[in-house]
């Protein structure tokens, strides 16, 4: 078995066929097919079931590419640390939940490195992705919360896909809002007052969504709701159906403009609130890479701590 056959299985994994993972790797199809059929007998196992559709893992084919992208992303490291004269172009990814701050912490560091040297990525995606980006190592950080509500749901999945979770900082709850809306001069904003206006959420999908929403409170009931797949779209429902989300009140006017504005959430009797962990996400006993430890400060730089 050779780093090349790693490689080559990964990337079929990823593309979801031999015909476009040749494209990719600069091979022909045919040789793709027997390097891969070699480590099959090599391992004893079926990693790919074929069909006219593209491929899929087996079961057996889904834990081998795991610790595959463990060794391969291991190997990527040596090269970042110990080969910068090589021409290699080196990988960084992150993955995150739709935090603006995230993004500019992102945009501070390929400001500082040669786009030339480095192949970047980052994506705002669901809390489910954001943790199995991570799992594969298809992103090397991940930036979420935690909360009383998610939190053993949440931590359990982390450590079911040995994945470690690093605080940040610990935010109360705010309502985010556009600065022309009805409520936006208010102090504080109390959940009754909130009732007539659209809560706004990015959608999760899948069952025990609730314990993935990226807004905090999210197990409270809220007689209107609208569900967005983008921090763009978002944005505009609040300003054209006066929507609100609850979150963390890290705003980034940079990047979002200067229209809106995150009001404190006044908790009560019947709606508590609660605080929202921010973090990073890595896997276990994965060192970061130099690029990886330089995005970590630039959100420590950016949250101030």
């Amino acid at each position: 078995m050779t780093l090349q056959q790693l490689h080559y299985a990964i990337t079929i994994s990823e593309q979801g066929s031999f015909n476009k993972a040749s494209e990719v790797l600069y091979i022909s199809q045919p040789s793709l097919t027997e390097a891969v059929r070699e480590l099959e007998k090599e391992l004893g196992i079926i990693i790919f079931h074929r069909s006219g559709k593209g491929v899929t893992l087996t079961s057996d084919g889904e834990e081998f590419i795991s610790h595959a992208r463990d060794l391969y992303k291991q190997y990527e490291t040596l090269i970042d640390r110990y080969s910068e004269g090589g021409d290699l172009k080196k990988k960084f990814a992150v993955s995150t939940q739709h935090y603006s701050f995230a993004v500019k912490s992102f945009v501070e560091l390929v400001k500082k490195l040669s786009t030339d040297e480095y192949e970047f990525a980052i994506r705002e995606v669901r809390t489910q992705k954001v943790i199995e980006d991570v799992s594969t190592l298809k992103s090397e950080v991940g930036v979420m919360y935690l909360s009383a509500f998610n939190s053993p749901l949440l931590t359990k999945l982390l450590r079911t896909n040995n994945i470690e979770f690093h605080e940040l900082i610990t935010c109360d709850a705010y309502v985010y809002i556009h600065k022309e809306h009805p409520l936006a001069k208010k102090k504080s904003i109390r959940f009754d007052e909130l009732t007539e206006y659209p809560c706004l959420s990015f959608e999760q999908g899948g069952s025990g969504s609730m314990y993935f929403d990226e807004e905090i409170l999210s197990n409270n009931h809220y007689p209107r709701k609208i569900m967005a797949t983008d921090r763009a779209t978002m944005l505009n429902l609040m300003i054209g159906l006066n929507g609100y989300t609850l979150c963390s009140g890290i705003i980034c006017e940079e990047l979002n403009g200067g229209d809106y504005t995150a009001v404190p959430y006044e908790p009560d009797s019947e709606h508590p609130g609660s605080l929202m962990k921010i973090g990073y996400i890595t896997k276990k006993n994965l060192h970061l890479s130099k690029v990886g430890k330089m995005y970590i400060e630039e959100l420590k730089k950016y949250l101030g701590v």
